[in-house]
């Protein structure tokens, strides 16, 4: 018994010896070693930014001549259309260059992106009303859960109709361009 009580107090004795040297930096002393540190490294060196870089001028060629003769397979630069449909803009020629095709494939692509992310959230919605129809055993509560499942598949079945249409308009998009010979780095 006594054997038992001197290791114990022994190794006791050496925990409390061994500890007590240890000790936690403070806040204080850390932020001063890392100003210290900060002060003795080197500048990670330049930041370009677009200030910095030179302007690539556009590109110029001269503009091709709307002669009954020319190709129309040749490509174009820039095409003339007056668009009598848009309001405000009778009889003003409507330029199709670089600009105009990019932005109507971004509007096409742009509403396929919406459509395909409406219809994962609508297909979350419907997984997450399927797992509480599972999970409810009150009749009244799983036959309104079920209506409401019944309208979101019926929302998602339109959904991805209009998701292949949009697909469909994104491919005659760029069938047109091909076909009026726009260069292919233009839609992207």
């Amino acid at each position: 018994m006594r054997f038992t009580r001197l290791t114990t107090w022994l190794l006791l004795s050496g925990l409390c010896y061994t500890s007590a040297p240890l000790r936690a930096q403070s806040l204080g002393d850390v932020a001063k070693k890392e100003e210290e540190r900060r002060k003795a490294v080197a500048s990670a060196g330049k930041v370009y930014t677009n200030k910095d870089l030179p302007s690539v001028p556009s590109p110029t060629t001269p503009p091709a001549a709307a002669t009954p003769e020319s190709k129309p397979d040749a490509p174009k630069d820039k095409q003339t259309e007056v668009q009598p449909d848009a309001p405000g803009a009778k009889d003003k020629p409507v330029v199709k260059d670089q600009a105009y095709w990019a932005e109507r494939k971004k509007t096409v692509q742009g509403q396929l992106d919406r459509d395909q992310t409406l219809s994962d959230a609508l297909q979350s919605r419907i997984n997450a009303l399927t797992t509480d129809f599972v999970n409810r055993s009150d009749p009244a509560q799983r036959a309104v859960i079920e209506r409401d499942r019944q309208k979101a598949l019926a929302e998602l079945t339109n959904l991805k109709k209009q998701i292949d249409d949009d697909k469909k308009a994104l491919a005659d998009l760029e069938e047109e361009a091909r076909r009026t010979g726009i260069p292919p780095g233009w839609l992207r």
